[in-house]
């Protein structure tokens, strides 16, 4: 065999990584496939504590999540890709345009899990007719830690806000895996550099973090109002501000965030008419209406219904009297979630003798108890 001969039962990993990102992947990593005993232990005490709130899907088949060859007993290698989808401003500044909404930097678009998952199937493909094996591809739809696995396959760490920070890349990377029977050679994992910096923790609006590297999910803005299936609780609504769908501050608050760039990707790019849109208008759209303007979008796996309460929330925290008038026309949305928000913007929004008025006769045709009690003078 010539001396720079490589066998072909121990793929090359610069091959891989190269072929990944000519696909568009910006970063590439090699880890076991094989349980974290800290992710382990760290989502026992996650579920222990019931902070995953409404996600029942996490607590289900727990076993698999924390453990890749329980879900694959066959994987020997898990190759983690990622996709920078970095901003090209800071996110928070919508945040003081009250009579506009504030969506999540990844949501301004396509969904991810559309274009991540064809690229990782591609690279499956190209590797198994390439190497041989066998390959399972993962984007955020099965029971894998994505995180834990990214540290374990040197992209970065996950930091005291519990998402993953890269020297390269900051906070701002969509995660995807392909696992595979191969056998490769593990990259070193990711160090951590938060240091003594908390700068991610104080930014959060509902402080949803009891310590570093926790977080409770049904404090987390983000949970409220994408995950959340109810009516958003009372101490939460005033700190949502105009926060409508997910949350970034503690993200964007990252100081590694000054070596990120912008992303290249198209379908990453924000959409003009999810950047800072006017909340009068997403508050009049109906079913049929949301559809239409959310097609392609991970807002519209939420529904009209929870969108629309969301917007109510940040409609209540506006100060704009000019949209009490939105509220006022929700009021008898067939949606509760939509009625009850509707009467809590109200209660922000008018004097506090009209809406007692209004609350009066609101109480004789209101049939929900939770709506109801919205309609109740606040304290």
């Amino acid at each position: 065999m010539p001396p720079d001969a490589r066998p072909l039962d121990r793929p090359p990993k610069e091959a891989l990584r190269a072929h990944a990102l000519a696909l568009g992947f910006d970063a590439v990593g090699f880890a076991p496939a094989a349980a974290s005993e800290a992710a382990k232990a760290g989502l026992a005490a996650f579920l222990a504590a019931g902070m995953q709130g409404d996600m029942g899907w996490m607590a289900t088949h727990a076993d698999r999540r924390a453990d890749p060859r329980t879900l694959w007993p066959e994987a020997r290698s898990v190759i983690v890709l990622a996709a920078n989808y970095g901003p090209d401003h800071d996110p928070r500044e919508a945040l003081g345009r009250p009579a506009a909404g504030n969506i999540s930097v990844y949501a301004r678009n396509r969904d991810y899990h559309d274009t991540i998952k064809k690229r990782l199937k591609a690279l499956g493909r190209w590797m198994c007719a390439t190497f041989g094996g066998d390959c399972k591809v993962f984007v955020d739809t099965a029971p894998v830690m994505e995180k834990p696995l990214a540290q374990a396959a040197g992209l970065g760490w996950q930091g005291k806000h519990t998402n993953l920070v890269s020297r390269d890349f900051g906070s701002w990377l969509f995660l995807g895996a392909v696992f595979t029977t191969l056998d490769l050679s593990p990259d070193a994992a990711g160090e951590d550099h938060c240091g003594a910096c908390r700068a991610c923790l104080d930014a959060c609006p509902t402080a949803a973090f009891p310590a570093p590297y926790r977080l409770d999910a049904r404090r987390c803005i983000s949970y409220l109002t994408i995950e959340h299936k109810g009516h958003i609780g009372r101490e939460f609504r005033a700190a949502m501000g105009n926060r409508i769908y997910g949350c970034d501050d503690c993200l964007a608050a990252c100081p590694w965030n000054k070596f990120a760039s912008a992303t290249r990707e198209a379908d990453f790019a924000p959409r003009a008419d999810l950047t800072a849109p006017a909340l009068a208008e997403l508050a009049g759209l109906d079913d049929a209406a949301f559809r239409v303007r959310f097609a392609g979008s991970p807002v519209k796996r939420i529904g009209r219904d929870r969108f629309v309460r969301n917007v109510l929330v940040a409609v209540g925290n506006s100060g704009s009297a000019e949209l009490a008038g939105v509220a006022r026309g929700l009021a008898g949305d067939a949606s509760p979630l939509v009625r009850a928000m509707a009467a809590w913007a109200l209660s922000r929004l008018l004097p506090a003798d009209e809406f007692a008025a209004l609350a009066r006769e609101r109480a004789t045709c209101e049939t929900d108890a939770a709506v109801a009690a919205e309609w109740s003078p606040p304290t």
